[in-house]
């Protein structure tokens, strides 16, 4: 499966951003969709995700009651949507998908696919 990932961009302190991440060559229903991101000299971070068995999303604690993960079945893409930004949620955002385990669903080592990143930079 490719990903494309788009929506980044400038925002204030407590602006939203949506982010999409398009899928081609299979199905988001048919894997574990997720958003992960980069900040400068920091490491990838698990932001949110949707397994493939359910509908329970899964979300990061530093975004937990601000961003919301969906999947569009019918346009084949998973919307990150976030909400109350803060200049900490700063980085490059990735999409990703996987055929993995409910354990490991925080590890960006185990993930297989992934888009090429868009940037979220939050400033005033």
């Amino acid at each position: 499966v490719q990903l494309q990932a788009s929506g980044g961009g400038l925002v204030q302190p407590g602006g939203s951003l949506r982010l999409s991440c398009a899928a081609s060559g299979g199905t988001v229903r048919a894997y574990d969709m997720g958003w992960f991101r980069q900040a400068p000299g920091k490491e990838r971070e698990f932001v949110a995700a949707l397994r493939r068995t359910n509908s329970n999303p899964y979300y990061g604690d530093s975004v937990l009651g601000r961003f919301t993960i969906s999947r569009d079945n019918t346009k084949n893409t998973v919307v990150l949507q976030m909400n109350g930004l803060k200049v900490e949620d700063t980085a490059v955002y990735y999409c990703a998908a996987t055929l993995g385990i409910l354990s490991a669903l925080r590890d960006s080592t185990t993930w297989r696919y992934w888009g090429q990143g868009t940037l979220v930079t939050v400033s005033s």
